[in-house]
């Protein structure tokens, strides 16, 4: 059975790839968590729909695999910033947050090392190694080869591709101009020429590396690869997406053996982004038109173009930026794909500036999804948010958490609990995520309730593990449509002398458990309507208190809100809140443990309104 998610849109919402390469060169997004959430964060606010975010550099993968290990004794780049830390898992979740689509890019292919005979790879496996007709090791451009066409070094780069998307939540995996790819020069190996020989009756290939039909006979074989690949792809779902960067289509076929026209005509992959990097409008017309002549036209909802950002010192001139999308729109290129994401950012984001204003400024979806949202953004309760039921004492602890501060209880006599009650778009599996903001002195013993459409479970968290930052996921439901209770976090087990944390929870559709989820763009989700709000301090409870207290408040609109207690003189004698918050109502814990017996006053300024109100401590 089909099951529709309907998701607001603009009417003019466009079919175009808006994507961007993260590179771990002349690049640090991806050395640190922060920088991934805050690259993940403006992208989306641009419009940019898919990143390709390398993961297989140098022959060594970025993320920690299990191949790698066993096969090199390394599971990721030695002394490289992803050493002991998975940035992928941690892009993918900030991705779909966003819903932006994650498809990892194995920018490295088929070659090995950049002129060091070879590297690590072919140290291990010399048999692999591509060799020109001299018996030479190939280097092309600097970069050492392997064969493409070898079987095991074949199955080694399938392992990777089929571990990427076995191990993370990711929409699919990229090649380029190096998978698959090898040099014309290439092909005198011994394997490759017995596999020759095998298919002409004992006859050797031709001496003349660039032979038309000895061209041809290697450019198959990696046709043949290539359509292996994809079988491994679609065997993990038929939405998961095999996408190809090569060359332009002549000079790759005749440099890098890269048949990109078969592979259009064959149907091989979801989507084609040629490297047309130019550094002249002119040129890249001529880039352009030669493309689309080739391959474009063959199958233009595939087709997007790759567009050079930035190398080195050079960063594209916004003008010529603008002629060159101009161009694919006029041509009816199905969108772009920058490289890489620091063109965006440079000169104070003046080329992603240029982008969300000039031609990014309505939302697109992916060509390849068939007018369908695959990823649609996270829907996320902040815990001081009104679907989010709170009872028992927690108070309000100014720890930067998702948005703004976070809430603790260190009661262990009284039950405390907040509940988080969603708007669930349609039945469907859902990961369940809560921000985390881990401390030595938080519950090793927190208690997340699941709640399924049918039954719960519960999970204990160990909210002081240092390591665990960020948003992590607590498990997976399946619920259906409408307003649901989709977690609760206690204190049932609370331990003495630590606290209980909360802060924001978010849902994303699970794909894997939910392919048939379609998230369509015709018809807008009927959210309930927003409560009328008016800015009010409802005082404190109990009162009068001894020594501690909970002081209550409405705020009507996004602002800033101070709530502070002074002493009958009029001096501020604890900050209580202090931050921008949205519409709500909330409720802070104060424990006047340090003052003397007699009367305050709280006071609540929200934006121009201000308020306050009498409160007693009698010890």
């Amino acid at each position: 059975m089909l099951v529709c998610l309907f998701l607001t849109l603009p009417a003019q919402t466009a079919d175009e790839l808006r994507g961007v390469w993260i590179t771990n060169v002349d690049s640090n997004v991806l050395s640190s968590d922060q920088g991934i959430v805050d690259a993940m964060d403006y992208l989306a606010a641009l419009g940019v729909n898919v990143v390709f975010p390398v993961v297989y550099n140098k022959g060594y993968t970025l993320y920690p695999s299990t191949v790698m290990k066993r096969e090199f004794g390394e599971s990721v780049l030695p002394s490289s910033p992803f050493v002991n830390r998975d940035f992928l898992a941690r892009l993918v979740i900030e991705a779909h947050r966003n819903g932006i689509e994650v498809i990892p890019w194995f920018e490295f292919g088929f070659a090995t090392s950049y002129s060091l005979g070879g590297g690590h790879i072919i140290a291990k496996h010399p048999d692999w190694a591509l060799k020109t007709s001299g018996g030479a090791l190939v280097v092309h451009n600097g970069f050492d080869w392997m064969s493409a066409i070898n079987p095991d070094a074949q199955k080694f780069m399938t392992s990777l591709l089929t571990e990427v998307m076995d191990t993370y939540d990711v929409d699919g995996v990229q090649g380029d101009d190096r998978l698959p790819a090898m040099p014309v020069e290439g092909g005198y190996d011994s394997t490759t020429v017995a596999l020759y020989k095998a298919e002409h009756t004992g006859a050797a290939p031709p001496a003349s590396h660039t032979n038309a039909a000895w061209m041809q006979w290697r450019a198959d074989k990696m046709t043949q690869y290539l359509a292996s690949v994809r079988d491994s792809v679609k065997a993990r779902g038929p939405n998961m997406i095999l996408s190809s960067a090569p060359t332009p289509y002549n000079w790759g076929y005749q440099q890098l053996l890269q048949d990109s026209k078969k592979w259009m005509q064959t149907g091989i992959v979801d989507n084609l982004i040629p490297q047309l990097y130019q550094y002249s409008f002119a040129d890249y017309t001529y880039a352009l038109n030669a493309s689309w002549n080739d391959i474009g036209r063959l199958n233009p909802s595939v087709y997007a173009a790759g567009i050079l950002g930035r190398v080195g010192s050079y960063v594209v001139d916004t003008t010529f930026l603008g002629q060159m999308l101009s161009a694919n729109r006029a041509k009816g290129v199905k969108g772009e794909c920058m490289f890489f994401y620091e063109a965006l950012r440079a000169n104070s984001d003046r080329v992603g500036t240029f982008l969300k204003n000039r031609y990014y400024s309505t939302p697109a979806r992916l060509p390849y999804r068939n007018g369908k949202v695959w990823r649609p953004k996270g829907r996320i309760l902040n815990e001081t948010d009104l679907a989010v039921r709170t009872t028992g004492q927690w108070q309000t602890y100014t720890m930067k958490g998702y948005q703004g501060a976070i809430l603790r209880t260190a009661d262990t006599v009284k039950a405390a609990s907040l509940s988080y009650t969603f708007q669930i778009p349609a039945a469907a599996y859902y990961d369940v995520y809560a921000y985390a903001v881990p401390n030595t002195p938080w519950s090793q013993n927190a208690v997340y309730t699941l709640y399924s459409e049918n039954d719960s479970s519960q999970v204990v968290v160990d909210q002081s593990d240092l390591a665990r930052k960020g948003w992590q996921k607590i498990g997976t439901i399946y619920q259906g449509g409408g307003s649901k209770t989709v977690l609760k976090i206690d204190n049932s087990r609370l331990e003495p002398g630590r606290y209980v944390v909360a802060d924001a929870v978010m849902l994303l559709v699970n794909r894997a458990l939910s392919p048939d989820v379609v998230l369509a763009v015709d018809r807008p989700v009927k959210e309930p309507a927003a409560v009328p709000l008016k800015s009010e301090l409802h005082g404190n409870y109990p009162n009068p208190f001894n020594p501690a207290t909970t002081i209550a408040y409405t705020n009507r609109e996004r602002q800033h809100v101070r709530l502070s207690v002074h002493d009958v003189l009029g001096r501020e004698v604890a900050t209580l809140v202090d931050r921008v918050e949205r519409p709500g109502t909330y409720s802070v814990g104060f424990d006047a443990s340090a003052l003397s017996s007699g009367v305050y006053f709280c006071m609540l300024t929200a934006g121009s309104f201000v308020q306050s109100r009498k409160m007693i401590l009698m010890k």
